[in-house]
């Protein structure tokens, strides 16, 4: 996959360009179809993803909480957490998604501590916002 992909997603485009380049030999580009269900609530996650086009419905307890889009993160915290998946996340469109499997998110910790620390501290970031209340 080529670095310049991930500049896209934000999840990624504070890391440095190297930084991107070594995430980017790690990922691999997955194509969708509608329908298609991505991961199931209570599983335990292998991969996270990240969507690059597309929707998909993310569901708990099968009822429909959010939809992603472009830009968006899912799976990530069953990966790093080496847990189950918190909730269900359906294809709504044909997707194209970037996927990095736990055992690369495990190397990237152990070869490149410095972008594992940073991805950890965006994520947590992003969940903190996302569970801040609404006003």
């Amino acid at each position: 996959m080529d670095a310049s992909q991930l500049d896209t997603i934000p999840l990624f485009s504070g890391l440095t360009l190297d930084q991107r380049q070594s995430v980017a030999r790690m990922c691999e580009q997955l194509d969708v179809e509608a329908g298609e269900m991505l991961v199931k609530e209570g599983d335990f996650g292998f991969a996270a993803f990240a969507i690059t086009s597309g929707t998909a419905d993310v569901l708990r307890e099968g009822a429909v909480v959010r939809t992603l889009g472009p830009g968006d993160v899912f799976g990530e915290i069953a990966v790093l957490s080496a847990g189950r998946r918190t909730a269900t996340v359906i294809a709504a469109s044909p997707m194209t998604l970037v996927t990095v499997l736990n055992r690369d998110m495990w190397r990237l910790e152990r070869e490149h501590p410095d972008i594992a620390t940073a991805l950890r501290n965006t994520i947590n970031e992003r969940l903190a916002a996302s569970s801040a209340p609404q006003s």
